[in-house]
């Protein structure tokens, strides 16, 4: 029998938020779905809560971290739909259904992608982020507006084919991802629905070094800086020679979009 869905989870001490997390894939109705969480090794409880679990597939091995985490699930994985879950993130209700029947309408879609609520430590809300339909200049220059949390991959056309994350990159592994897919000419689809819960709480890692002065928290912002940059080099706009230069057309590209986002968004408003 096809499994609709295959969800990842790279786990690694989280033991405050992954019940929620496993609650809210249990919660899920109307389609079929396995669960592989990847556990580097645990040791503050988060093992004793996902073997409550049924139906985790759970597997304890070293890694290199949480971007080789979701490329062994990735590699693992049997669904028709692929996602990666964080252990400290949460499906919406209804979530898989919805994207289950949004792609049937869609069966040219390689990349489906919605939108989210940003929650805080304590799961209450912030406010939502809507997107709008898919722009591949945009995601170099102005950045990675794409969350993983509710994005889902063709598994046939991407990942049986052969692309995986970059285990180099070790923060914005989903923006590089999302560009490389988009340079081999994959169809980004936008499905205008809250999808997931992103939480927000300070050690994410695309939060853990901003504000800090200690010399290692400095140098892996700059490592996480110097990601994106890489990634504007190589999917987006590059005019001159000098990498200066390059970084000037950076800018005024990226307040351009700025300016274009918001009636997008207007125009693209996501329903709950």
């Amino acid at each position: 029998m096809q499994i609709d869905f295959t969800i990842v989870t790279p786990s690694y001490n989280y033991h405050e938020y992954i019940r929620e997390m496993l609650d809210s894939v249990v919660a899920q109705e109307g389609v079929t779905y396995e669960h592989i969480i990847y556990d580097a090794g645990s040791t503050d409880g988060t093992l004793d809560i996902i073997r409550e679990y049924d139906h985790v597939d759970l597997v304890i091995e070293p890694d290199k971290g949480m971007t080789d985490a979701i490329n062994k699930g990735f590699k693992k994985a049997q669904g028709k739909w692929v996602m990666w879950l964080n252990t400290d993130d949460r499906l919406k209700p209804g979530a898989l259904a919805a994207v289950k029947k949004f792609a049937e309408s869609k069966p040219d879609a390689d990349v489906i992608y919605g939108a989210w609520d940003f929650i805080d430590g304590s799961g209450k809300f912030q406010r939502t982020m809507g997107l709008f339909p898919f722009k591949k200049l945009m995601l170099a220059h102005y950045g990675c507006y794409i969350g993983s949390t509710a994005t889902f991959f063709n598994r046939q056309t991407v990942l049986d084919q052969g692309f995986f994350l970059n285990d180099r990159f070790k923060c914005v592994m989903d923006g590089e991802y999302y560009n490389r897919l988009a340079a081999e000419e994959k169809n980004f689809v936008y499905f205008p629905k809250v999808l997931a819960d992103f939480r927000m709480h300070g050690e994410n890692i695309s939060q853990r070094h901003f504000g800090k002065n200690d010399i290692d928290d400095v140098l892996s912002l700059q490592l996480h800086l110097a990601e994106s940059r890489a990634i504007r080099r190589c999917y987006g706009l590059t005019l001159f020679e000098s990498d200066h230069l390059n970084s000037v057309v950076d800018c005024l590209l990226s307040y351009a979009f700025k300016l274009t986002k918001l009636p997008l968004k207007l125009m693209n408003k996501p329903r709950k």
